[in-house]
C-alpha cells in the first residue's frame, strides 16, 4: 500500500509536557552523562542555568508521550512491524528547564518512496515551544517497508 502523499501539511494533535526533574536525572543517568549539570539543580544553577536543562535528545522522548503515539500509522493502515526509525534532527532556539511546560505541535513535511515503492518515507516536523515562545524544531524520518504480498509468508497473512 503506497502511501499517500497528501498527508503532506496533516497534523496530529497538539499535546503538552511538563519537564520533570526525576526523568532528566534519570535520563542522564542512563546516557552515561557525567556532568552534574543535567543532575544537581545546584551544579546547573551555578552553571548559569535556572534548573537541570533538558538534554538535546531528550525532546524526542518527551514527544513520545503524546496519547497513543501509534495512532498515526494505524490511522493509515500501516502494521508498525514494517517501520524503522530513519533518522532525527533537531534545530535548538532556546533552552528548556526542569519545570517547564512545553507543547508539541506535529506536521507532515514529506512523503517519498525509494527501492521502487519497496521502502517509503514518511517525515514529520514537531514544533516545541514553551508559552508560545520556540524551543526546538524535531525533524523524524520513518521508513516503512512494504511487504511483497506472498500467501507463504507469515508476515502477509498476519
Amino acid at each position: 500500500m503506497a502511501i499517500d502523499p497528501a498527508i503532506i501539511g496533516s497534523r496530529t494533535a497538539e499535546h503538552t509536557v511538563v519537564v520533570e526533574r526525576g526523568r532528566l536525572r534519570f535520563f542522564a543517568h542512563a546516557t552515561g552523562q557525567a556532568d552534574p549539570v543535567y543532575c544537581d539543580p545546584d551544579a546547573a544553577k551555578q552553571a548559569g542555568h535556572r534548573d537541570l536543562p533538558v538534554p538535546p535528545t531528550f525532546l524526542f522522548c518527551l514527544d513520545m508521550e503524546r496519547p497513543n503515539p501509534g495512532a498515526f500509522y494505524r490511522d493509515l493502515g500501516i502494521d508498525i512491524r514494517t517501520i524503522l526509525h530513519g533518522g532525527q534532527a533537531f534545530t535548538y532556539h532556546a533552552m528548556a528547564y526542569a519545570g517547564d511546560r512545553l507543547d508539541f505541535a506535529t506536521r507532515v513535511t514529506d512523503v517519498y518512496a525509494k527501492k521502487g515503492g519497496a521502502l517509503e518515507f514518511i517525515v514529520r516536523t514537531t514544533d516545541v515551544t514553551r508559552d508560545g515562545e520556540p524551543i526546538a524544531e524535531l525533524v523524524t524520518t520513518t521508513v516503512v517497508r512494504q511487504i511483497a504480498a506472498d500467501p507463504t509468508t507469515k508476515e502477509a497473512s498476519s
